[in-house]
Order: structure tokens, then sequence, then C-alpha cells
């Protein structure tokens, strides 16, 4: 059975395939694994910086990824919540509105209807 493609390949593998790789073996396999840092932590500083610098493309995906690296649905909402007024409101509104999409699937996805939980792979 053939491996299932990453995010990255399966976004942008046919237009930019060596991005794509980096994203995957450098980004992913080699920063995200680090030591320094637990996966939770990563996720909290990179939805932070998506936030603060309004790049909103790849938030969702951070936003899940950081559910199911252990981030509560109440962590991010006070982290947005703080990020308000450091990053500006619009970047919170957009950022809270994002969260709530990632929640609505994950619970669609669960059939729980909580939104306390991330949605496993």
């Amino acid at each position: 059975m053939p491996e299932k493609e990453s995010a990255a390949q399966q976004a942008i593998g046919d237009i930019a395939p060596k991005l794509a790789d980096l994203t995957d073996q450098v980004l992913f396999g080699d920063v995200w694994e680090r030591e320094g840092l637990s996966p939770r932590d990563r996720s909290l500083v990179t939805v932070t910086v998506l936030i603060a610098l309004y790049r909103s493309e790849q938030l969702g995906f951070h936003l899940k990824l950081a559910l199911e690296n252990g981030l509560s649905e109440a962590e991010l909402s006070e982290a947005i919540t703080h990020l308000a007024f450091y990053a500006g409101w619009p970047n919170a509104m957009g950022a809270a509105g994002q969260l709530k999409a990632v929640l609505a699937s994950a619970d669609a996805g669960s059939g729980s209807g909580s939104g306390s939980d991330a949605d496993q792979d």
C-alpha cells in the first residue's frame, strides 16, 4: 500500500516538490523533533507567531496540530485573547474564528460535539 502523502506534499508537492521535501524532512523531520522544546511548546510558539504576523493561511493546520500536541481549547483561546493586546485585535479575531472552525471540524469528525478534544488522524 502506498504511503500517505504529507500535508506539504498534498498542498504543494506538484508545484514545488523541493519545498515540500524540505518541509517534511527539515522542518518537521528535524526542527520539530529537536529536544529543546516539547511538541506542545513548539505548537504554542508557532501558533503565536502565525497570529502575530497575521499568517492565517497556515494557522488552521497549526491550531489542529497544537490540539494534537496537547494544548487545550482553553489554552489556545487564552493565548489568542492575550495576543489581541500585543498583535492586534483583527489578528486575534481572525485566529478565534479559525480556532472555532478547527474545533467544529474536529467535533464533526469525532461525533462528540463537545469541542474539547482534537480529532486524531
